[in-house]
């Protein structure tokens, strides 16, 4: 009764903020007796805790894709999760000969992913390690999967950019990251994979989304004792929205006071957001930047919004996007 009283005395704010979804998570749990304040805050800022404990790696027997393996072995390792290995047959022909030659490619392939996790279980023998194979648009497959196997993260390889390419990355990396259901981790093939996450980065800017990586920035902290960096990022001179970012900034403090006791807040003023995050990153030896992917919508397709383009395009640590949650503002 405790519980209804709460969330009623607030609830006209309260759906100005929640998708319908979000809404039915809290009626349900409510009548089952499991909705609590603390699941009320965590919703409020748009994510909710949930344990970490099934791990998808894109893979496409590359080098970048055994390297994002290595770096998901080390979550894996920490978490006690489990990891799904994920190919993705993305052929078209239908010629006969060809078929043939494709069928004897993917039962080759297919050896190969079993003799990977057999390696790798090896290695990490209290590990589940299972393969999953599909058919169609790598990054629909993945998505796919991730659906199916209700993923918390998804991790995959990229190359970075340089030159004419700085504002672009990987077809795949690109769709996977605003296509995946769960926050996804890109790691560039030449990352030296420290097998632990000691410094978090959490970039707050001016969106009303970017207080929502907060919850799930601070689990994952927990989980390897890494301390987060919660840096303020002002971009303009304009008062009103750097006093956004300064109450967004308050409200952070607030709630990593209540879930985190090893944090620290910087503020910093740059034109380049993601160039002020890099730059930040590489002086304060950071493990992981968390981002939202500012996700929009085409009439072809999603996008990721240049802030987030740019930093998972240059940033030389992992970058984990988490996907924002609709909601409006007050």
């Amino acid at each position: 009764m405790q519980n209804i009283f709460f969330v009623f005395i607030t609830f006209p704010v309260f759906c100005r903020k929640l998708t319908t979804t979000m809404l039915k998570i809290i009626f349900i749990n409510l009548a089952n007796g499991t909705f609590d304040k603390e699941d009320y805050v965590n919703l409020y800022h748009g994510q909710s805790y949930t344990k970490m404990k099934t791990l998808l790696v894109a893979f496409d027997f590359s080098k970048n894709a055994v390297h994002a393996l290595e770096y998901a072995m080390v979550y894996a390792n920490k978490l006690k999760a489990d990891v799904h290995l994920v190919w993705v047959d993305n052929s078209l022909s239908d010629d006969n000969l060809v078929g043939t030659i494709e069928e004897e490619l993917r039962i080759e392939k297919k050896n190969y992913l079993k003799k990977i996790i057999t390696d790798y279980s090896g290695q990490f023998p209290d590990i589940y390690m299972e393969m999953h194979l599909g058919k169609g648009k790598v990054y629909q497959e993945i998505a796919k999967t991730a659906q199916r196997l209700k993923a918390d993260i998804v991790f995959t390889g990229t190359h970075g950019v340089s030159g004419y390419e700085q504002y672009w990355i990987g077809s795949n990396a690109y769709r996977i990251t605003t296509s995946s259901p769960c926050p996804v981790v890109t790691v560039r093939g030449n990352y030296p994979i420290n097998h632990t996450v000691s410094q978090i980065l959490l970039p707050l800017d001016s969106s009303l989304e970017t207080k929502q990586k907060l919850p799930f920035t601070v689990q994952l902290a927990d989980a390897f004792g890494a301390k987060i960096h919660l840096l303020k990022v002002y971009n303009t001179p304009l008062k009103v929205i750097r006093k956004r970012i300064d109450a967004f900034g308050e409200e952070a403090i607030e709630f990593l006071g209540k879930h985190s006791s090893n944090f620290e807040l910087q503020t910093t003023n740059a034109d380049n957001v993601a160039a002020a995050i890099i730059n930040y990153a590489a002086s304060h030896a950071i493990d992981l930047i968390t981002i939202m992917t500012e996700q929009g919508t085409t009439t072809a397709n999603r996008f990721l919004g240049p802030y987030a383009q740019q930093l998972i395009n240059n940033a030389q640590v992992p970058v984990m996007s988490l996907r924002s949650v609709d909601y409006k503002q007050e």
